[in-house]
């Protein structure tokens, strides 16, 4: 018979140490190679984390297939916007540190934001704005509802000025000078009134440059990537960098399914050259061993897997947490991405999906993706973390992104709707 000290003991155990483990290695291994012997991708990697074990790992196809270049484990791959994830921490370090508040209008930080109005129609000659109901905050700028005039969708007088405003600026405009531009334009709606993917992660990285007194670049290395061995991500692959021929080509998906290869020229014109803009948006390279460190330091709640304590618990779960309110409708293409929320520079999975066709996901998960169809997943509840890289266009490729999931959580009902896919 169990004594009483046995039964207390285990009760203390935690629940995701007792769960059976969902990967399955050899159902990863069909899906990601099929894919490549089906032609439907170039080449595609992956790397799983489960229970705090490497579950998985598999490259396949070409990381350079006019080269002869196997995709590989050190494959250096250009992550667009899994870059904000990145410059989430980066911002939420500061507020641990008391330095800003996610609450702190933006303003306070960066003047430049002090005469902000919001656009109320009219033309570029004569636009008419209104007062804001209420200081545009920080915490508007980590979940996308800041509104200012940048990207699609904008009025017809706004979107001419703020094609005028825009125009002088390149990759030669540093942060404050993106900041200036942006603080000069009205605002395309309220603060908090409306999910838009405009440049407010730009805006963070303005602001982490201000307060922590450090080029952004710098303050990235120093505070995130070197505390967690990320040894090759960085903006810049120069030409004396013995990494250099483990980058990626990068490849575009023709209307007959064929991909043709982007010119190294354009497909790596920002990342070879030290430019004076280093965003917070996008514009990093990792690997994928890198990204697994910084994504398994979210899953255990701020410590990486070296032990470096990067964020407090409460941090990682503040950045975790849907923040969208349910007043806000207009979520853009936000769900495109599943039964989804957001929280600070991710999306956060609110529910098992809606319907069969919807992406599938655990809820509690936290995510976001990249331009070439890079992805990852941090998912707490079964204690899962997985980074995929492929790199081609278009965006947001929904084959890739259902066959990993379907792959990972063929097991799990939860993450599916409906009728469930067959297991591959």
């Amino acid at each position: 018979m169990k004594t009483l000290r046995t039964l207390l003991l285990a009760a203390l155990v935690p629940l995701t140490s007792l769960a059976a483990p969902l990967v399955v290695p050899t159902r990863l291994e069909a899906t990601l190679s099929g894919m490549v012997q089906r032609g439907e991708v170039v080449g595609v990697s992956a790397l799983v984390f489960e229970q705090g074990k490497e579950a998985y790992f598999g490259a396949f196809g070409m990381a350079d297939r006019e080269a002869g270049r196997a995709m590989s484990r050190d494959t250096l791959a250009v992550i667009y916007s899994m870059t904000k994830p990145v410059t989430a921490v980066a911002l939420l370090q500061l507020q641990e540190q008391g330095k800003l508040q996610m609450d702190d209008p933006i303003e306070k930080h960066l003047p430049e934001f002090g005469n902000l109005r919001v656009w109320a129609g009219g033309t570029a000659a004569d636009p008419q704005t209104v007062a804001l109901d209420r200081p545009l905050t920080i915490r508007d700028l980590g979940r996308n509802t800041a509104g200012f005039a940048a990207g699609a969708g904008l009025p017809d007088g706004l979107k001419q000025l703020a094609d005028e405003a825009w125009a002088g600026a390149s990759w030669n405009t540093n942060l404050r000078g993106l900041a200036r531009i942006a603080a000069r334009l009205p605002l395309v709606h309220q603060p908090g009134a409306r999910w838009r993917y405009d440049i407010p992660t730009n805006i963070q990285a303005r602001l982490v440059e201000k307060v922590s007194g450090q080029p952004y670049d710098v303050y990235l290395a120093e505070h995130i990537f070197k505390p967690l061995g990320m040894t090759y991500t960085r903006y810049v692959v120069a030409d004396q960098d013995a990494d250099l021929g483990q980058l990626a080509a990068t490849y575009v998906r023709q209307p007959d399914g064929s991909f043709q290869r982007q010119p190294d020229a354009q497909a790596h014109a920002f990342n070879r050259k030290n430019w004076a803009q280093k965003p917070g948006a996008s514009g990093l390279v990792s690997t994928l061993d890198d990204y697994a460190q910084f994504a398994r330091m979210l899953l255990a709640e701020g410590v990486g897997p070296n032990g470096a304590r990067i964020l407090k618990p409460e941090t990682v779960r503040l950045m975790a947490t849907n923040v969208l309110a349910d007043s806000v409708t207009d979520r853009q293409w936000l769900p495109d991405k599943g039964n989804t929320g957001f929280g600070v520079n991710v999306g956060v999975r609110v529910g098992p999906p809606r319907h069969r066709d919807d992406v599938s996901g655990a809820p509690g998960e936290f995510f976001w993706d990249g331009a070439a169809n890079t992805l990852f997943w941090v998912d707490p509840k079964h204690q899962i973390v997985t980074v995929l890289f492929s790199q081609f266009f278009p965006a947001g490729d929904a084959r890739l992104n259902k066959a990993i999931r379907a792959a990972v959580y063929a097991d799990e009902p939860e993450a599916f709707a409906g009728n469930r896919p067959p297991k591959p």
